[in-house]
């Protein structure tokens, strides 16, 4: 006798007012931004070793049919950021400039190496 197949699965839950990948302490976010930015679903599931690619896809699937609902709490997850980081600012202008040239200098370096990786090899 042949098993059932699974017709319906949950792979997002919400916590907190959060969404999180089901049964893990990955947030929905994470997932959404790497697809966003271009990312493929294997890619995403290596860059997250405890989510399997089912997870992955599930995740993207219920991005996808929600995604209006998803944009507008992203949205607010990123204002809510912004407030953070000007009180930051506000609170402990040294610490941020810190924070903020050590952002710069991360960048920096990670854009240097994308550059030198998309750049040809010669050889002699």
């Amino acid at each position: 006798m042949a098993a059932a197949p699974t017709l319906a699965k949950q792979y997002i839950e919400q916590r907190d007012e959060k969404y999180w990948i089901e049964g893990t302490r990955i947030s929905l976010d994470s997932v959404v931004y790497a697809f966003l930015n271009g990312e493929s679903p294997e890619s995403i599931a290596q860059n997250f070793p405890l989510l399997s690619l089912e997870q992955v896809y599930g995740a993207i699937a219920f991005y996808l049919a929600n995604r209006e609902l998803i944009d507008a709490y992203l949205r607010e997850g990123e204002q809510e950021f912004e407030r953070l980081q000007q009180s930051v600012r506000e609170k402990n202008l040294p610490l941020y400039q810190k924070l903020k040239a050590a952002q710069i200098h991360k960048q920096s370096k990670v854009f240097a190496h994308t550059r030198n990786c998309d750049e040809p090899t010669t050889q002699d």
